[in-house]
């Protein structure tokens, strides 16, 4: 295993049971280790026990000059960084211990296959966060669905996507 799959891995030890929130946050270092959400200054976090995703309203991500909101192409990789890594973090939380050199290899070509966006308001606020929960885990894939708020809990997207891994 080379540097790049430790880091996405956890830096686990087959034959042992992970230890989820030690996984979790390994998992968001390494989502917000990546150049484009440095750029974007979107953020994975832990918070009770759950990963979600969290960004801030900054001028550069307004999409919509005249109404000053979110761009939605913004919405769209929060809601999609949020669901690929939620079923990263799922896929360790199911894993027994002679399984996981078999989940170490699933987490790290985990990729999305399909997403589809529904904007349901405006993109106002000072922030945004976003969670995902899993609709189903298969084999060789998942689906999830992400929905994301701004700071006063209104719905500003959700999204359905399948990843495969």
């Amino acid at each position: 295993m080379n540097d790049s799959q430790k880091k996405w891995t956890g830096n686990l030890h087959l034959g042992t049971k992970p230890e989820i929130n030690v996984v979790l946050n390994q998992l968001s270092q390494v989502f917000n280790s990546s150049p484009y959400f440095a750029h974007n200054e979107m953020q994975m976090r832990v918070v009770n026990d759950e990963i979600e995703g969290y960004i801030e309203m900054k001028p550069n991500l307004i999409g919509n000059i005249s109404f000053q909101i979110l761009h939605g192409g913004v919405a769209a990789t929060l809601l999609d960084s949020i669901g690929g890594i939620v079923a990263m973090g799922e896929l360790y939380k199911r894993a027994e211990p002679d399984q996981l050199a078999d989940t170490l290899k699933k987490v790290s070509r985990l990729a999305t296959v399909d997403m589809r966006v529904d904007y349901l308001a405006p993109g106002r606020g000072q922030y945004f966060t976003a969670k995902a929960e899993v609709l189903r885990m298969g084999r060789k894939g998942c689906t999830m669905r992400m929905t994301m708020v701004n700071d006063e809990n209104k719905p500003i997207a959700t999204g359905i996507a399948s990843y495969a891994y």
